[in-house]
């Protein structure tokens, strides 16, 4: 049996979406990403919601909207992918990587030691689709008011550091009965082909900016700032005598097209009625078997405060080194299952160590790397096919450590 690790969803939903797209005559920025604008608000309750090309591009422009740059300091997890780090250095910024909880997450006290007088934002990452410690977080920026130091207008009508959640698994999920979306100031998710909605390649930024913010004029900045800074989108452009315009700021070209955009309009209503729920199942499916097995640690998915999206089932494997998780993977693999890790830490890839830092002073993220497997978890598993994929991960784990 082949099972593949993440393949996207595509119903005959959004064939008939992304048809209509371009039988339209209009497949860049228009209409449909308008519409995805509005089914985010709708679903996850966000005041405003620009799409955009990617996640990474949503950070960077969340980052260059607070007026973040050079000299300044954004808190990061070491556990997380390179483009959360790789947003903060675009915009000329540091990453300042601080170690994470055993839930994948990034230590609220760890946030606390490193926050400077350069500090000006920190980065949440709902890794896996479980929320972060957002109240915790939220507090701390209040609490080291006395550190901000700022240095634009934006910087002092909010007067603290911002909180940027890097939500690129975790659209779906819950904390404290809000949907991540409502959980931090900025929120950015992610439509990459992988993820639990996708529109290929894409993203949405999710204003949630407390008073005296106006998040519909933050929206239009942003909206403006994402099409090169021009005051009329190409949609507006093309009709009759609507050709003049301006270039306002220095912007960026990174835009979500329409085209795309029709996958996440037919797929977002179905993810929240029925897709979510099958995640669900598959969650649970993995849960009840291997909490039957001494050697695993299961991944968090509900508790009081938390509910996951259910993006990636962590499993991981008690008192492992490294070579034996790799053997682990090798065997599952050679049965025709196919699985990941997530993720290297930062300061094991080659970039990072040139920039100083080491994994020796991050020990609970590689504690979690080094015993961390992620299982295949979509929607269109079968319960055939899941009873073999937790068959082989628990022949591999018992063949490969007695």
């Amino acid at each position: 049996m082949k099972i593949p690790f993440s393949p996207p969803y595509i119903s005959q939903a959004v064939i008939n979406e992304v048809t209509d797209a371009l039988k339209s005559g209009w497949i860049t920025t228009g209409p449909k990403v308008k519409k995805l604008e509005d089914l985010v608000c709708q679903h996850v309750g966000a005041p405003n919601t620009l799409c955009v090309n990617s996640a990474t591009s949503g950070l960077m422009l969340a980052l260059k909207w607070y007026d973040i740059g050079p000299g300044d300091e954004v808190i990061i997890p070491a556990y997380t992918y390179a483009a959360t780090a790789l947003a903060v250095m675009h915009v000329g910024a540091t990453p300042i990587m601080v170690d994470v909880n055993d839930d994948f997450n990034i230590s609220v006290s760890a946030i606390e030691k490193a926050i400077t007088n350069k500090t000006k934002a920190i980065i949440p990452v709902d890794i896996a689709g479980w929320p972060c410690d957002y109240d915790e977080i939220l507090e701390l920026t209040h609490k080291k008011k006395s550190h901000f130091n700022p240095e634009s207008d934006k910087q002092q009508l909010l007067n603290r550091i911002i909180t940027i959640a890097d939500s690129a698994h975790a659209i779906g999920a819950k904390y404290k009965n809000r949907h991540i979306g409502l959980t931090a100031d900025i929120t950015v998710f992610s439509f990459h082909a992988v993820k639990n909605i996708t529109t290929a390649e894409g993203g949405a930024i999710c204003l949630n900016l407390p008073k005296p913010f106006d998040n519909q004029k933050e929206y239009n900045y942003l909206r403006c700032f994402s099409l090169n800074g021009q005051t009329k989108d190409a949609f507006t452009k093309s009709k009759a005598g609507g050709w003049k315009y301006d270039i306002i700021y220095p912007g960026m070209k990174i835009n979500m097209p329409d085209v795309l955009a029709a996958i996440g309009v037919a797929q977002l209503p179905e993810y929240f009625s029925n897709i979510l729920e099958k995640r669900e199942h598959i969650y649970s499916y993995y849960q009840d078997y291997f909490k039957t097995k001494s050697w695993a640690i299961l991944p968090n998915y509900k508790s009081n405060d938390k509910v996951s999206s259910c993006h990636l089932y962590t499993l991981r494997i008690k008192d492992i080194t490294e070579e034996q998780r790799d053997a682990i993977i090798d065997f599952i693999s050679k049965e025709g299952v196919s699985v990941n890790v997530h993720f290297q830490p930062l300061p094991m890839l080659t970039l990072f160590k040139e920039m100083g830092y080491n994994i020796a002073d991050f020990p609970i993220a590689y504690a979690n790397f080094r015993s961390e497997i992620s299982l295949p978890i979509y929607p269109q598993l079968t319960e055939q096919e899941l009873k073999y994929i937790v068959d082989t991960v628990n022949n591999a784990v018992e063949s490969c450590l007695c």
